[in-house]
């Protein structure tokens, strides 16, 4: 079988260390004239977007815009007014940015609004702290209480650390002062993705605390046992430290470890390269055995790998992420191995979108290679078989749905920036003429139960106007279109929300050191371990506690 492009052996990227680092957007990169227009429809579909939001569910997490209110999903902090905040600043939209500012200058964290909901570590860190954050930086530094709300809200998450424990329990009861964790085992992408945010937030208090606690969460996983080489299974017990399953993706419960890995070492220039070697173990891992090419089309996919150590030919929406991820780190390390199969990966991602009838993609699917087609569910149907020998792909498992996720939209707007290439920016193009084709609904936009139908009545939509729509889909789209320079990916890392945040030089040499050969014990099911009894006051570090203790009598995803 023909492959669509010829593939170095993966061993060769353990074998040599890669060249010095070098620059991610291709030098020069002119925009089609097609862009400004294009850029004038985001910036429309954005300002409708808010407005809706502000007539109907203004001060709540989501606007719910078939039945014109709301829901506080998010514990009712006003997630959609902090995701679209730097939004906003980046379009130069600058009343919305003003009446996000004002607004999140009043959010008290002491307590969630909605207290029968846990508050996850996870979500409130890349949304408010990084939206908070981004916004700062962005605005010149001059709105300093946008950092004292980042910190007010990781003073109240910093109690997901207990004890000595190095890794967080997910989810916080704000109801209790303090917050209360509640005991629940984890996984990577909760615990592994909090440390861009956490490190800018030190850098801005002086207070290293919080560089500290996210990092020293993502240096244990690194030192646990894999199932395979830099790809750990997924969960983990904050309790013991300890991985509780094999299972490996690049999907959900995992995907943003793995994104954050060259993302932290690119932010924060540290002349230690365990993150970036451990992210180059992941990624030639990931090649050498989760690169699945399909019969039908040649699509290059990544599958998952379970617990019995079988390929699971199965990915997502989220786990699309991986093609512009590949690519920045692919550029980073000038390795063109990489750098080849992340837009192999984009291609295949892309493909999900304009196979169906909407010219959307669906939440999960699946395909037939040549080591077969398990999926670990039922087999596919006839009428999947038929599919997939016209579109390369299966909708798999009922995950039919779309619901305003950015990731294939993210890997595109990596392909531009890096290759220059016009077809990335009439990808994004025809997706935003769909978006207003059939996501539109009262000035709002809907995610959909089915992509592959062209059904636009109230049954047919998902009634939620997720906040990541403002701050990822409109941001990623948006800067496709805008002049190259503007947000360049030479000069910014984006968070998992895609909220930005500037860096400096690459440091002389990233990446450069060459991959060691030590082998980690493989990962083996253990028992779990006693649960450590929590206080109603967790211990922390001695220096964190007077930024909790100080702060409820202050002016909040």
């Amino acid at each position: 079988m023909l492959l669509k492009r010829a593939v170095v052996l993966a061993v060769t990227m353990v074998a040599l260390p890669n060249a010095l680092a070098q620059t991610v957007q291709k030098p020069g990169l002119q925009l089609p004239s097609t862009a400004a227009a294009n850029k004038q429809l985001i910036v429309k579909m954005f300002t409708s977007a808010f407005d809706a939001y502000t007539k109907f569910a203004f001060g709540h997490d989501d606007l719910q815009p078939v039945s014109e209110t709301f829901n506080d999903e998010l514990n009712g902090f006003g997630a959609s007014i902090v995701d679209a905040m730097d939004t906003a600043l980046i379009m130069g939209l600058d009343d919305i940015f003003n009446t996000a500012l004002n607004f999140s200058s009043q959010i008290s964290f002491a307590h969630s609004p909605i207290t029968a909901n846990s508050v996850s570590v996870f979500e409130n860190t890349i949304r408010f702290v990084g939206g908070f954050l981004s916004a700062f930086e962005l605005s010149g530094n001059q709105h300093t209480i946008l950092v004292e709300k980042a910190k007010e809200l990781a003073d109240q998450l910093a109690f997901a650390w207990v004890g000595d424990n190095d890794i967080p329990f997910g989810h916080l009861d704000f109801s209790t002062t303090p917050p209360t964790p509640l005991i629940a085992t984890s996984n990577i992408a909760e615990a592994g993705s909090l440390d861009l945010e956490w490190f800018t937030l030190s850098k801005f208090t002086g207070n290293d605390t919080y560089r500290n606690l996210t990092e020293k969460s993502v240096r244990h996983m690194i030192a646990l046992p894999d199932p395979l080489p830099g790809l750990p299974g997924q969960c983990i017990d904050p309790s013991t430290g300890e991985s509780d399953c094999a299972y490996v993706t690049w999907g959900g419960g995992s995907d943003s470890y793995f994104e954050y890995l060259v993302k932290y070492q690119r932010l924060t220039g540290m002349a230690d390269q365990t993150f970036i070697n451990t992210w180059r173990t992941a990624v030639d891992s990931s090649i050498k055995t989760l690169r699945k090419v399909s019969t039908v089309g040649d699509h290059v996919y990544l599958a998952d790998f379970d617990d019995d150590g079988l390929i699971r030919h199965i990915g997502s929406h989220l786990a699309c992420f991986h093609g512009g991820n590949w690519l920045l780190g692919g550029k980073l390390l000038n390795n063109n191995t990489i750098v080849d199969v992340a837009l192999d990966l984009v291609d295949a991602c892309w493909n999900t979108y304009q196979s169906t009838a909407t010219g959307i993609g669906p939440e999960t699917f699946a395909w037939i290679s040549s080591d077969g087609n398990f999926t670990g569910g039922d087999a596919p149907a006839a009428s999947d078989l038929q599919f997939y020998k016209e579109h390369g792909f299966y909708i798999f498992n009922g995950g039919s749905d779309y619901i305003l996720r950015p990731e294939v939209l993210e890997s595109n707007f990596y392909a531009w920036r890096v290759t220059g290439d016009i077809k990335y920016q009439q990808r994004a193009a025809a997706a935003a003429q769909s978006f207003q084709k059939f996501l539109t609904i009262n000035g709002g936009f809907s995610g959909l139960n089915n992509v592959d139908s062209t059904a636009t009545d109230a049954d047919a939509r998902i009634d939620d106007q997720e906040s990541f729509f403002f701050a990822e889909v409109m941001k990623y789209l948006f800067l496709t279109f805008d002049d190259p320079e503007h947000i360049s990916l030479d000069n910014f890392v984006f968070n998992t929300e895609a909220h930005p945040f500037p860096v400096g030089p690459v440091q002389p040499g990233f990446g450069s050191q060459p991959l060691t050969t030590v082998e980690k014990p493989k990962f083996t099911a253990t028992a779990t371990g006693a649960i450590p009894a929590i206080s109603s006051n967790p211990s922390l570090p001695k220096q964190i506690e007077p930024l909790i203790h100080g702060l409820f009598g202050r002016l909040r995803l």
